[in-house]
C-alpha cells in the first residue's frame, strides 16, 4: 500500500472516531442535563419536591462538557495527523552530451547514499519503448517520490543514445553499437571481453565494438556517472527476460532475481542468444556494481505496470541487494572505493601506476598518491564528471623555451584548443584521446619539445600529466607522483636534513 493512502486512511478513521466521541458526548451531557427524548429518560426529568433547579454554573458546565471534550480530542489525535511528510530532492540534470551535441539527461529522486540508476534506450529508435518506459518512470517517481526509500537515490536516464533515437538506427551518430563498446577486459571472464567485430541484434556480425573501448563519447558520459553507483538496470527490449552481469556476480544476480519476480518476467542467467562483448552490465558488475538488464516483452509497447512492479520489488529491498562500493587494496595499499573505481576503469597500473602511500584526506578532498598521478576524490562535484580528478601536477612543470606554441598544425592529425595557443599531434593526440582526453589530463600547456639528456625523446606537457614518447614509439606518463611524494615528505617538519 502507498504510503498516501495510508494517511488518508487514518484521517478518516479519525474522523469517525471523533464523531462517535462527539455524539456520546452529547448523549451523556442530555442525559444530565434532563433533556432526553421519549420515555427512556422520563424519570430524569420528575422533579421531586426537593430538587432544587439546576444552577446558572451547571448548565455552563453541561452546555461546555461537548466542547472541552473536543478540545481535548483534537490535542490528542493532532500528533498523529500532523507529522510532516518525508520531503525528497527531486532535480533535474544533464549529464553530458552525445557525439552530435544532444543533452543526455537524468532524473534524481531522492537523497540517500545508495545510487541506483535507470538507463533507457541504449539502442536508439530500434528500442524506442524503452525510453518511453523511462519517460513514464520519470514522470511517476517525479509525482511520488515517497516510494523512493531515504536510504536510495533514484536517477533514471531516458536515453543514453539520444542520436541513434533522433537518427533513426541502433547505433551512436558514428556508428557505434554503445552496449558493445565498453571496457569488459576488467573482470576475469576472457569470453565478454571487449572487441571490435561483434554479435548485434539477431546475431548480426559487424565492425560496431568501436575502435577501442570506451571510445564513444556516450560511453564515457555513463562510465563517468556510474563512478559511484550502487546498482544499474539497463532497460532494452524484446526478450521477456533479466539476466544478470554475466561473470558470476552475485549482487547482480540477487538483483535479477528480485527485479524478474516483481516485473513478472522470465528470469535467466545470462543472454544464451549470443556473447555480449563490451556490454554495460558486464563493465558496471567488474567494478563492484549490481547491474541487470530487463528486457521488455515487445518492441513497441512501454509495459509500465509491469517493470514499476519490477522497481517497487527492487526499492522495497534495496538495503540488501544493492552493495555499497569497496575499498580495495593494491601494492598493499588501500585504496577508497571511488579512487579504486576510477583508477580501475582508466587501465589501472598501465596508465597511473600502482599507489605509493595512503590516501590522506584535507579540506573535505580525499587524495591518494601513485606513481604518474595524484587522484583526488571532490564530494561537492558529485554527478559530474570531475567527482574524481586526477591532480593538476603537469602545472608544476616549468616547459622549456623551445615548447612555445608552432603555426603548423593542420587536422585531422592536429588539434588546437580556444583555451591554450598549444596545440596536440599525432601520437601524443592518440594518446592523450584513447585514455581520456580533457578530463583526464587537461588542455596541453606546451608543444612538443626534445627532453634533454642522451636520448633526445619527444615530450608534452599538459595540465595534470606529462607525455614521454619511448624509444620504441609508444606514449607513457612521466611520474609525477613520485615526484610529488618525494617533495612532500622533503618539506614535512619531521623530515630528516642531512648537513655536508
Amino acid at each position: 500500500m502507498q504510503r498516501g493512502a495510508k494517511v488518508k486512511g487514518g484521517r478518516r478513521q479519525g474522523v469517525q472516531g471523533f464523531r462517535r466521541f462527539f455524539r456520546a458526548a452529547q448523549q451523556d451531557a442530555n442525559v444530565k442535563g434532563g433533556r432526553c427524548e421519549g420515555g427512556k429518560c422520563e424519570g430524569s426529568r420528575r422533579k421531586s419536591a426537593n430538587t432544587k433547579p439546576p444552577s446558572t454554573f451547571n448548565l455552563i458546565t453541561f452546555n461546555l462538557q461537548p466542547l472541552i471534550l473536543l478540545i481535548l480530542f483534537l490535542l490528542l489525535a493532532a500528533p498523529l495527523h500532523a507529522a510532516p511528510s518525508r520531503q525528497s530532492t527531486v532535480q533535474d540534470l544533464t549529464i553530458g552530451l552525445s557525439t552530435q551535441g544532444r543533452p543526455i539527461t537524468a532524473l534524481r529522486i531522492g537523497d540517500g547514499p545508495m545510487k541506483l540508476v535507470i538507463v533507457g534506450n541504449t539502442h536508439g529508435a530500434p528500442e524506442a519503448n524503452t525510453y518511453t518506459l523511462a519517460a513514464m518512470l520519470a514522470d511517476h517517481f517525479r509525482a511520488n517520490p515517497h516510494e523512493v526509500p531515504s536510504a536510495v537515490r533514484l536517477y533514471i536516464i531516458p536515453t543514453i543514445n539520444p542520436d541513434g533515437l533522433a537518427l533513426g538506427t541502433r547505433f551512436n551518430a558514428r556508428g557505434i553499437d554503445l552496449n558493445r563498446n565498453m571496457n569488459t577486459n576488467l573482470d576475469v571472464c576472457p569470453e565478454n571481453d571487449w572487441r571490435t567485430r561483434v554479435f548485434g541484434a539477431y546475431g548480426i556480425i559487424s565492425d560496431t565494438g568501436g575502435p577501442y573501448p570506451d571510445s564513444e563519447v556516450e560511453s564515457r558520459v555513463l562510465r563517468s556517472f556510474l563512478l559511484d553507483a550502487w546498482g544499474a538496470m539497463f532497460l532494452h527490449s524484446a526478450a521477456g527476460n533479466v539476466f544478470p552481469a554475466f561473470c558470476e556476480h552475485a549482487p547482480s544476480i540477487e538483483l535479477a532475481q528480485t527485479y524478474a519476480t516483481g516485473a513478472g518476467y522470465r528470469y535467466t542467467r545470462f543472454w544464451d542468444a549470443y556473447t555480449i562483448t563490451g556490454g554495460m552490465h558486464d563493465w558496471a558488475a567488474s567494478l563492484g556494481i549490481a547491474a541487470i538488464v530487463p528486457e521488455l516483452v515487445t518492441g513497441d509497447e512501454p509495459e509500465f505496470d509491469e517493470n514499476l512492479a519490477g522497481i517497487r520489488a527492487v526499492l522495497a529491498a534495496a538495503e540488501e541487494l544493492l552493495p555499497a562500493p569497496e575499498d580495495r587494496r593494491e601494492n598493499e595499499v588501500v585504496v577508497p572505493a571511488l579512487l579504486w573505481r576510477y583508477w580501475k576503469m582508466h587501465g589501472g597500473n598501465d596508465l597511473f601506476g600502482a599507489p605509493l602511500a595512503p590516501a590522506v584526506v584535507e579540506g573535505g578532498i580525499t587524495r591518494q598518491v601513485f606513481e604518474r598521478a595524484v587522484l583526488e576524490l571532490h564530494p561537492d562535484q558529485a554527478d559530474t564528471p570531475y567527482l574524481v580528478q586526477v591532480a593538476p601536477l603537469g602545472r608544476t612543470w616549468t616547459p622549456p623555451g623551445g615548447a612555445a606554441p608552432t603555426d603548423d598544425c593542420a587536422p585531422p592529425g592536429c588539434r588546437r584548443f580556444a583555451e591554450t595557443p598549444h596545440a596536440i599531434r599525432g601520437s601524443f593526440a592518440a594518446f592523450w584521446e584513447r585514455n581520456g582526453g580533457l578530463q583526464t589530463f587537461g588542455f596541453p600547456i606546451s608543444d612538443e619539445f626534445a627532453a634533454a639528456g642522451e636520448r633526445r625523446r619527444m615530450r608534452q606537457v599538459f595540465e595534470r600529466a606529462v607525455f614521454t614518447q619511448n624509444d620504441d614509439g609508444s606514449i607513457a606518463l612521466e611520474p609525477l607522483g613520485w615526484a610529488f611524494l618525494v617533495r612532500e615528505r622533503s618539506l614535512a617538519p619531521t623530515a630528516a636534513h642531512q648537513v655536508r
